[in-house]
């Protein structure tokens, strides 16, 4: 299974980076058929995670994947899982 990852620690406080690393990587997922997203916006308060969320649960991005969960065991991490309709099986 195919994954990118995205870390934002780097960029935590720069808003409009922020918005184009997560379209990016969204857009990146769907054009190369990757299955999983992992998002990392780090623990800290919890600000950027819910930014993130925010941005995830825009009508137009929500209609590029399939769900999100948030890692139980590490609560500064997202993954975001992706269906492709068209997907053939391998064989």
């Amino acid at each position: 299974m195919a994954k990118l990852v995205l870390d934002l620690h780097d960029i935590f406080n720069k808003g409009d980076q922020i918005e184009k690393a997560l379209r990016d990587v969204i857009d990146e997922a769907v054009a190369k058929r990757i299955d999983l997203v992992e998002i990392i916006p780090g623990k800290g308060s919890g600000q950027l995670k819910k930014k993130v969320l925010r941005f995830l649960d825009q009508k137009e991005i929500k209609a590029l994947y399939h769900r999100v969960d948030k890692d139980s065991k590490n609560f500064g991490r997202l993954f975001v899982h992706f269906q492709h309709k068209d997907k053939r099986k391998k064989r």
